[in-house]
């Protein structure tokens, strides 16, 4: 039977907790911040959810939030915050830190029961999912092996790839799998264009849909980024900000592990995850690429992704207009590309209008 721990240093807020519970869970009890701790560190893969009062002797709840984080317990374990006497200051903290849930004393039985039934869940549910997840990224790297033996099926085994480290990102953000699709479709049209403006281009067909295919694996790295910077509904702050920038190499890091053999869908991939936030004066990153350094196709999906950004709703501001949009990119508001990607991006306009015309009407925005 699965566990819930109540820390509380009151035993009548214990016990209420208890009653409440003790027919679906087995109940644990800590009086004490240290109490708590040494149950967690005891029962850390046996409990469903901790209740956590703020205000308790020896160690405090913010204490036991500490320890947590400090053991990357807190995205593993669903945490309530229970209490009497918080500021918002405090409450924010709380949520900061990771918690699922704050219940104020005195208790609603009903209320308690449904948002911890609720948290229990939808925790469980994630946690299904990841499984999911390995087991397919596990099976993922199986097919590779195989499928490296017999180079005819190799572009079957690229869009496997690309449709299987799309959905672990997607997973993580519904929004991030709306961009990939976008990203690839954008991607597409550019690369067309670069290759009828320039007679010196010898990209094949199918090197363009190799590039297109590696263009959805452009973000993969944010699958390394915490939860807490990657779904921020609001501004990073300046450490966050550098470590929501590694994702491009923790992208590079992740492809590594899936390589069987240096091919050109390997290159696309890793040139695209690694650089398509290089600009093109030598302001981006990882790495400060500047000029041609920077591969065209990273050059292209850099500058759609950048477009995409703009013209899409975040949590954290309104789309911009496609007209702004495409102002804001010639201004270098956003960043130095190119004047053959601008040539390229303004040849394409009226396609970029239309798939994003196209899309506003698909999501109704």
């Amino acid at each position: 039977m699965r566990k819930i721990l109540i820390a509380d240093d009151a035993e009548l807020n214990r016990e209420i907790l208890c009653d409440i519970f003790c027919e679906q869970f087995v109940m644990l009890e800590a009086e004490n911040g240290q109490e708590a701790i040494d149950i967690i560190q005891r029962e850390k893969d046996e409990l469903a959810l901790i209740m956590l009062d703020l205000m308790m002797p020896i160690r405090t709840g913010m204490d036991v939030l500490d320890y947590m984080k400090e053991m990357k317990l807190i995205d593993k374990i669903p945490v309530i915050m229970i209490t009497g006497e918080s500021t918002t200051s405090s409450e924010v903290q709380a949520y900061e830190y990771g918690v699922a849930d704050i219940i104020h004393k005195p208790f609603s039985r009903r209320v308690v029961i449904r948002r911890t039934l609720n948290i229990i869940e939808l925790y469980e549910n994630r946690k299904s999912i990841e499984n999911q997840l390995e087991e397919r990224t596990m099976e993922l790297k199986f097919a590779m092996k195989k499928l490296s033996e017999a180079h005819e099926k190799m572009a079957k085994a690229n869009e496997f790839l690309v449709s299987a480290l799309s959905s672990v990102l997607e997973f993580r953000s519904l929004e991030s799998g709306q961009h990939i699709r976008r990203v690839q479709r954008l991607t597409g049209i550019l690369l067309l264009a670069w290759k009828d403006l320039h007679v010196e281009c010898t990209f094949t067909k199918g090197d363009i849909e190799q590039m297109v295919a590696a263009s959805a694996l452009h973000d993969i790295g944010k699958i390394a980024i915490p939860d807490e910077i990657l779904c921020k509904p609001g501004k990073l702050t300046k450490e966050e900000y550098e470590t929501m920038k590694t994702h491009t190499v923790r992208g590079c890091e992740l492809l590594e592990h899936f390589k069987q053999e240096d091919t050109e869908f390997y290159r696309y991939c890793h040139d695209i995850c690694r650089y398509h936030h290089e600009r093109y004066d030598g302001g981006g990153y990882p790495d400060q690429l500047s000029g041609d350094e920077i591969p065209i196709w990273a050059q292209v999906v850099s500058i759609v992704d950048v477009y995409d950004a703009l013209v899409s709703p975040r949590v954290y501001k309104e789309p911009f207009s496609i007209k702004e949009a495409f102002r804001m990119i010639h201004d270098g508001e956003c960043g130095t590309f190119s004047p053959q990607i601008l040539e390229c991006f303004d040849a394409t306009k009226f396609e970029i209008i239309k798939a994003t015309e196209a899309r506003k009407l698909e999501v109704g925005y």
